[in-house]
């Protein structure tokens, strides 16, 4: 038979209510009753229902967490980080796919459905912190589009992953160096685009061409096949993600150009692909299980504790140096 908190008061000599308060971390019990009900309960091998605590407290166990896409390894080594933090602490963690004209949170954002909210890369977050802090729900931002004070978030200094990667070229005797960006509607494509520009200028060198992508294979192809019908090439590219990269190198390979023999590439975020593609990819890493555990952190505090300052956590990427690089050939015969 199953053991229910009657058990547990019985066995301990102290009443339902007493159980109940300690079950839920009520501090108003003497810790010598609080004693004797976690040995009643042990001795019960008693396990206390999740909903019930719940809703006791007021509660849902539930954590909502927003994104655009499931089609991208990092954002899955994030989510999976959260879920099994979250999981250790009693909670669910309920994903919203959004799309990104999406003006709100849709019905995960309801009050009565979860206890707090994580915002992952999300490209109308005005629209999300307006909502969210009107319905006084608990958040944090993870990889936001704008630096707000007034929110609680975790970045990536992607400056410093964009200078970086451009060094890593520069150190490597390129001075012909493209940079492809991401869409400016995110902060990480216009901060590493603002760290290369940096290193070019630091090393007195002007950028062989600065070019629009879209965080996709497609846009990285279709910028390379443009150089080469043009007949002019770079001898280094850094672009700003690894999906970009990747089209670059697919371009090359299918008109005859060795990597890096030809044209030395960096993607950025170290996507699963960027190290299963031959050559593998040289790459910026995102700390993806660190910004997950700072989320969880930052989200629990303001669950749990008393109202704090709102507070920015940035991390340090890594220059992840694999086979797409390589010091430039002298006298190279590649178009120019």
């Amino acid at each position: 038979m199953k053991v229910s908190i009657f058990d547990v008061a019985r066995r301990s000599g102290l009443s339902v209510v007493t159980v109940s308060r300690v079950l839920n971390n009520a501090e108003s019990v003497r810790p010598k009753n609080r004693e004797k009900v976690l040995k009643a309960m042990k001795e019960l091998d008693y396990q206390p229902n999740a909903a019930a605590r719940s809703l006791a407290r007021g509660r849902t166990g539930i954590i909502g967490l927003a994104l655009t896409t499931l089609h991208d390894s990092v954002f899955d080594r994030i989510v999976r980080e959260i879920n099994a933090l979250l999981a250790a602490q009693g909670y669910y963690l309920a994903l919203s796919v959004t799309q990104e004209a999406d003006e709100g949170g849709g019905s995960i954002f309801q009050e009565d459905r979860v206890d707090g909210v994580i915002l992952l890369s999300p490209v109308r977050e005005e629209k999300f912190v307006q909502e969210l802090k009107k319905k006084q729900i608990p958040f944090v931002m993870l990889d936001n589009q704008h630096r707000n004070p007034s929110v609680s978030s975790v970045i990536v200094d992607n400056f410093k992953g964009g200078y970086e990667a451009t060094r890593h070229l520069i150190d490597l005797g390129h001075q012909r160096i493209a940079h492809i960006r991401g869409s400016d509607l995110f902060l990480s494509s216009r901060e590493r685009e603002r760290g290369f520009l940096f290193a070019m200028e630091e090393a007195g060198l002007v950028p062989f061409a600065l070019e629009s992508g879209d965080f996709s294979v497609t846009s990285g192809y279709e910028i390379a096949t443009r150089w080469i019908d043009a007949g002019r090439l770079p001898s280094a590219v850094f672009a700003s993600d690894d999906h970009i990269a990747l089209g670059v190198m697919d371009a090359l390979k299918n008109n005859g150009l060795r990597v890096p023999d030809d044209v030395s590439i960096v993607g950025y975020d170290d996507q699963l692909l960027a190290s299963q593609f031959r050559p593998r990819l040289t790459t910026v890493r995102q700390p993806a299980a660190l910004i997950g555990r700072k989320g969880v952190e930052l989200l629990m505090e303001a669950m749990n504790g008393p109202a704090k300052k709102n507070v920015t956590v940035q991390l340090d990427p890594e220059l992840i140096v694999r086979e797409s690089t390589a010091p430039v050939r002298q006298g190279s015969s590649s178009p120019q």
